[in-house]
């Protein structure tokens, strides 16, 4: 179902390359990421199963229902006729062909153990917020995990390299499609609006929050500390939360794709590291709006600009990392005297490393690289490449194997 002004994903050109081999594909996601927007470019059919009317029917007749519909089919909000995805296991099970089911809604999969078919049949597809790549039409940047890991990185100026304050505005409209295309003045309604059905709808599918206001007092301290390592009892004192609950408050937030937790780097070559996991908010307008600040102000707080600009590049790579070839994840690294850190390590199943540090400065020395050269020295060639990230247009090697690179990078075309 072609859709006027659609806005191509980088989750497109999988789907283009999977859906003539496989059967079925589950698209997670936060809420308004544009999960069932992208499925809808593609379907055939859509049962829509938050409609009263359709899931009345649908429950009645699963299996029939579905053998009468052109595929591909979009089952969309499946979590309201939870029946739904054991019909979708039984067509693939009996019936061959491919691309033929794009499943979305919520992500209760996980909690809900005896309605969930879907192992080995479904193909998991993980939808973030748009990234500057996909605004500005540089799907091509989807390669540039694979630059890195090739330490194939460019020397050059980029002179249409954006200031400290474009970036954080940037950072302020987050990726939402809905909000990314709000003028500054109704941005502020939207998130809150976002908030509020995230706590009182989202979050209530998942368990039963008592205090509400409780949960949000955690998910702000949680945005205040954005790219940071928190302890648990810091959101405790923050909301009055038992440790229990806070922790628990926690889980709901990562399950919803609003927080992510990356965890901390480890390797026995390497003694004294810190095992506390980083925190993220996923979306750096949410982060920005619950910390109620302006990228004018951020850009006066050099402790939280650093955060966030921190967490708005997470953010540009988390969608590459997640389609790249080479099989990454990200961590970080701290040792426990907190005289060694780096912001990102992305390690390739292979065990290659990558080392990330995020400057929002547009000067860089050399001094700024002495703790990824630390780390490259001790992992040796496992270690590709080091990126220092900044807020600057200059694009070089700074020192072996350790390179500078504007933010705008990470879109721009290598």
């Amino acid at each position: 179902m072609s859709q006027q002004n659609y806005l191509r994903r980088f989750v497109d050109d999988f789907l283009d390359e999977t859906m003539p081999h496989l059967p079925a594909f589950m698209i997670t996601g936060p809420r308004a990421s544009g999960k069932t927007t992208t499925a809808l470019e593609r379907a055939a059919s859509v049962l829509r199963l938050d409609e009263p009317a359709v899931a009345d029917i649908f429950r009645d007749e699963l299996d029939r229902y579905l053998t009468r519909l052109d595929a591909p089919i979009l089952i969309d909000e499946w979590q309201y006729v939870p029946e739904s995805l054991g019909a979708v296991k039984r067509a693939v099970d009996t019936h061959t062909g491919s691309g033929r089911f794009l499943i979305t809604g919520s992500v209760r999969a996980r909690h809900m153990q005896n309605t969930w078919p879907g192992t080995g049949r479904f193909t998991p597809v993980k939808m973030y917020g748009l990234t500057q790549a996909e605004r500005t039409g540089h799907l091509d940047a989807v390669s540039f995990i694979d630059h890195l890991f090739a330490g194939d990185l460019p020397h050059q100026t980029f002179d249409s390299a954006p200031s400290t304050r474009d970036y954080l505005n940037l950072a302020a409209q987050g990726g939402f499609p809905e909000s990314a295309v709000l003028p500054p003045s109704l941005l502020s309604r939207w998130h809150e609006g976002y908030i509020d059905e995230l706590i009182t709808r989202d979050v209530a599918e998942l368990a039963e929050i008592k205090q509400p206001r409780q949960m949000l007092d955690v998910l702000k301290a949680a945005a205040l500390n954005t790219a940071g390592l928190p302890q648990t009892t810091t959101l405790m004192e923050a909301s009055g939360a038992s440790r229990y609950v806070a922790e628990k408050y926690l889980s709901l937030l990562e399950e919803l794709f609003i927080i992510e937790q990356v965890p901390a780097w480890q390797k026995n070559r390497l003694t004294r590291m810190v095992k506390t996991p980083k925190l993220h908010m996923v979306d750096t307008g949410l982060a920005m709006w619950l910390t109620e600040t302006s990228p004018e102000a951020v850009e006066f707080d050099s402790g939280l600009r650093g955060r966030i600009l921190e967490s708005f590049v997470l953010a540009q790579l988390r969608p590459l990392m997640a389609l790249s070839s080479q099989s990454v994840r990200a961590l970080h690294f701290r040792d426990t005297n907190g005289d060694r850190e780096i912001d990102l390590i992305l390690e390739s199943r292979g065990g290659v490393t990558v080392g990330i540090e995020v400057k929002a400065s547009r000067r860089v020395s050399r001094r700024d690289a002495r703790h990824l050269e630390w780390f490259r020295d001790r992992m040796g060639t496992s270690f590709k490449a080091g990126v220092i990230f900044h807020t600057g247009d200059y694009a070089g090697e700074i020192a072996e194997r350790i390179w500078l690179l504007p933010i705008c990078a990470i879109w721009d075309t290598l």
